[in-house]
């Protein structure tokens, strides 16, 4: 019997059962095939769109399990598959006919206290980081829904409520431990292999497996001043307006987003209002709670809310707020842009999208990111978009198969209405299976350096899987 995988060059390779069965003794996780239990969870995403079958799946519990993993897939030139939390919109943690790298088991959190640090096993999700850091009133900055995994989150940059104080997430990471393609373990750090550092720390899984996440913490909590306002649809252009004038004033501890959408049945909207569009602020201060109730004043004055729950909240359960509207399984599609300025054009065509939602699941939200983050210079990490800006995110959401072509249509057509004001960079994690040609936007003038460090590290491309940056050398035939 044998195992047919994908090879780099297109073809195919068929894997000997006596050589399975060696990988399977040497490996101290699982070896899982396409007819043994728990291959359908294991290539699942959280992206219901996502149905691929990979042609062999390893289930890794340590470094040395990657490590074996990455040496047969490299001496065998086969196509490798990463996946940490399976959150990523485009999916490229699972492929037909590859080999899957499913780092799911690795979950340990180990937080020192002391030196307000946290060293974190790639298969966490933010949900695991959160609970072992806050049990000593700390935290990293993270993402807004807490079943995202670190890895991919990390890899890509990082923000969500506490970036304004303390900034990206790859801003607050001291070290890593990274599978090269060659099989080696290095550390990776501003002193030890600090090329290597500074591609990983926003460059995506384009330069190995990290094993291994070493993050500086912060105090925050165990109570944050959080929690959403609620406006009707039909006050939101004179509300958003003077959301950007709040924004442009914010103090790093206060974040706010906008998010547009059909209330959802929620206690505390009325029932009148469920199904409804309405706009409703998210908010979050990082800070003394009376402070933050005068920094939230103005916002908390707009209008008259239909809802206002602003209030004290467990910081953990408000990185969780969100989770319910963001399931797994769904149908997802993503268009992002963004925008260092909310132009009147950009929310008069954003209002016109709201007023047509393909699905009631499907939302806008509206990030603003600034405060600690823009104090890094654009070239310190491959991040590049360090001014004060918006990130706008289409998030088509629906679960019928039948309503894909509306549901991305209806996003891109928003898209191409508001791409005229956008800035010319992206988040790479927004990005969509049909974007790959914006990866240079994702970077900008950073990519040459990616494409330099990436030649190094991994000159055969094993690591493709992913928002592909492509070696020097590569690059150079092409063009010839």
């Amino acid at each position: 019997m044998t195992v047919a995988l994908k090879e780099l060059n297109g073809g195919t390779l068929e894997v000997l059962d006596e050589r399975l069965a060696e990988l399977r003794t040497a490996l101290e996780g699982q070896l899982i095939g396409k007819d043994d239990a728990g291959y359908d969870e294991a290539r699942s995403l959280w992206n219901g769109m996502i149905d691929r079958h990979p042609g062999l799946i390893v289930l890794a519990t340590n470094r040395r399990d990657i490590q074996l993993v990455v040496n047969f897939a490299q001496h065998n030139s086969v196509l490798l598959s990463i996946k940490g939390g399976g959150h990523q919109i485009a999916g490229h943690a699972v492929a037909d006919g590859a080999l899957l790298l499913d780092l799911s088991q690795m979950k340990s959190v180990h937080v020192d206290a002391d030196a307000a640090t946290a060293t974190v096993e790639p298969g966490c999700l933010l949900s695991d980081v959160d609970k072992a850091t806050q049990a000593h009133g700390l935290a990293v900055p993270l993402g807004i829904n807490s079943t995202t995994g670190i890895s991919g989150l990390t890899l890509g940059g990082g923000f969500g409520w506490i970036t304004g104080k303390h900034g990206l997430t790859i801003d607050n990471l001291l070290s890593a431990e990274v599978v090269c393609a060659d099989g080696e373990i290095r550390t990776a750090s501003a002193s030890q292999n600090p090329d290597l550092f500074w591609a990983i720390s926003g460059g995506g899984g384009n330069f190995g497996v990290v094993c291994s996440f070493n993050f500086k913490l912060h105090p925050i909590g165990p109570e944050v001043l959080s929690g959403l306002i609620v406006h009707p649809l039909s006050d939101a252009r004179g509300l958003l307006q003077k959301y950007r004038d709040i924004c442009a004033r914010a103090p790093d501890e206060l974040t706010v987003w906008a998010v547009l959408r059909q209330a959802p049945p929620l206690p505390f909207i009325p029932p009148a209002w469920h199904g409804k569009e309405v706009l409703i602020f998210a908010a979050c201060y990082a800070g003394d709670m009376e402070q933050g109730m005068q920094s939230m004043q103005e916002l908390r004055g707009l209008g008259e809310p239909i809802a206002d729950v602003i209030a004290p909240h467990p910081y953990e359960g408000w990185q969780q707020a969100f989770d319910p509207l963001l399931t797994p399984g769904a149908r997802n599609y993503w268009k992002s842009n963004d925008f260092l300025a909310l132009h009147d054009e950009v929310i008069d065509a954003t209002l016109s999208a709201v007023a047509e939602l393909p699905d009631p699941q499907t939302e806008i939200f509206i990030a603003h990111l600034g405060g600690a983050m823009t104090r890094v210079d654009p070239s310190a990490t491959p991040f590049p978009q360090r001014k004060r800006h918006f990130v706008m995110n289409i998030h088509t959401r629906w679960s019928d198969p039948a309503q894909d072509q509306s549901c991305i249509a209806w996003a891109r057509e928003l898209f191409e209405q508001t791409a005229p004001h956008a800035a010319g960079t992206v988040y790479v994690n927004f990005l969509p299976t049909d974007d790959e040609g914006r990866v240079s936007e994702a970077y900008g003038s950073n990519i040459e350096k990616l494409r330099g460090i990436k030649e190094k590290y991994d000159p055969q491309n094993l690591f493709r899987l992913n928002h592909n940056i492509v070696p020097k050398a590569d690059v150079e035939l092409m063009s010839a």
